[in-house]
């Protein structure tokens, strides 16, 4: 299969597909894809009658490494207590600040190792990785220097991505703007370490001003990073036409995004990033605009948002049937979004996301007779094997129950 750009609009309803294709993998890339194996010889085949063969997922929105977790706060989301009032309590983001600043690095990557294990277990080869959980010059550069760890020993690919301005600290809540100036004294030293490729801050009520972030984001900019922006994730501030003013790569959350912003979202090469599983979690009513964003023009990619706050699971496969039915989309373009968009995302667009001989062999075989069936039957793991590099990496484990029955005469 030719390599092909990301899709935005009606293209999403395109995907590329073979019956009872041969997929050959030679020195961990792409070989051969046909119809006919005739003329191949192989070390070893896999037989995958009765199963889907897609390329690995992408997830281009996770902020997987950090301290601690927060399964106190649910009963606090149960009673109603809307997100920023549980920041402005010192919890959300805060308490998981507290509890990474005080883990040490070895103790960052066991944990972040854990949780990229599971993510590959559910069909995921590459990923993103943001820092944010620091709000300090030390801590942000521990969480960057873990997931540089993570890129060279973890089987994922993972892109880094610079987070730092992800809320505002205790000490700086009367000076928002020192802070600020803090995190980007960092950034000489993140590009000249190669700790992260992207710079992203949160615009949201309570955190980021429009103003701000133009500010911050244009700076890294000038610095040679890619840009990325959480926006209108709660109010509709204008983080999606910032995104679009500034070229970001992409934009992300945009539960509030105005008609304009994705308007003109159609109009540009920035990706939205949409994130139903946090506004599953949060207990909302209004999901991301996601049909009217496709209907429009706009390129979509779907991720988890894995975070210890407001999305705790590694479980991309149930965002598929969240976007199939809080965000009306349609398996096609649930599968682009997953991939070939997803991988455009994060600057892997040429890497990941296709299966296209000459790539990485980034290879899932899943339990399914079909690529509707993923988002219809929700909450279990599909996978049969999952191949990074050509290389089997994960398997599914057949499982047998043994019964001893034993009688008394």
């Amino acid at each position: 299969m030719e390599s092909a750009g990301p899709r935005a609009g009606k293209d999403m309803q395109q995907l590329s597909m073979l019956e009872e294709a041969v997929v050959g993998m030679k020195n961990g890339k792409v070989a051969y894809i046909g119809k006919t194996s005739k003329g191949i010889q192989a070390d070893a085949i896999i037989d995958c009658q009765g199963k889907l063969v897609t390329p690995g997922l992408v997830d281009p929105h996770t902020h997987v490494v950090f301290g601690g977790s927060r399964e106190h706060e649910m009963a606090l989301k149960q009673q109603g207590v809307p997100y920023l009032d549980i920041l402005k309590q010192g919890g959300g983001i805060l308490s998981t600040v507290e509890r990474t600043r005080a883990a040490s690095e070895d103790h960052l990557f066991e944990k972040a190792s854990f949780h990229l294990d599971r993510m590959l277990s559910y069909g995921v080869t590459t990923a993103e990785a943001k820092s944010g959980y620091g709000l300090d010059v030390e801590t942000e550069m521990k969480q960057l220097k873990v997931a540089k760890r993570l890129q060279q020993t973890h089987a994922m690919d993972l892109v880094s991505t610079f987070l730092g301005a992800h809320a505002i600290p205790q000490e700086y809540k009367e000076d928002p703007q020192g802070f600020l100036d803090e995190m980007l004294g960092m950034l000489d030293l993140i590009k000249i370490k190669e700790l992260a490729e992207f710079v992203d801050i949160f615009t949201e009520t309570g955190v980021f001003t429009v103003e701000q972030s133009r500010d911050f984001l244009l700076k890294a900019k000038e610095k040679g990073f890619g840009l990325k922006i959480h926006a209108d994730e709660i109010d509709p501030l204008g983080g999606t036409e910032l995104a679009v003013d500034l070229g970001a790569i992409s934009a992300d959350h945009l539960v509030g995004a105005s008609n304009e912003g994705i308007k003109r979202l159609a109009t540009t090469g920035t990706i939205a990033v949409l994130l139903p599983g946090t506004t599953f979690y949060l207990g909302k009513d209004t999901f991301a605009r996601a049909r009217k964003m496709i209907d429009e023009g706009v390129t979509v990619a779907l991720a988890t948002d894995f975070n210890p706050g407001s999305c705790p699971t590694e479980n991309i496969q149930l965002i598929m049937t969240f976007a199939a039915l809080r965000l009306k989309m349609t398996p096609e373009e649930i599968w682009n979004a997953m991939t070939v968009n997803a991988a455009y995302a994060i600057g892997r667009g040429e890497q990941a996301g296709q299966l296209v001989v000459g790539r990485k062999a980034d290879v899932v075989i899943w339990d399914a007779p079909n690529y509707f069936y993923l988002p219809y039957h929700y909450g279990v793991n599909h996978v049969n094997t999952v191949i990074k590099n050509g290389r089997i990496i994960s398997k599914r484990r057949d499982i047998v129950d043994t019964v001893s029955l034993s009688s008394k005469s």
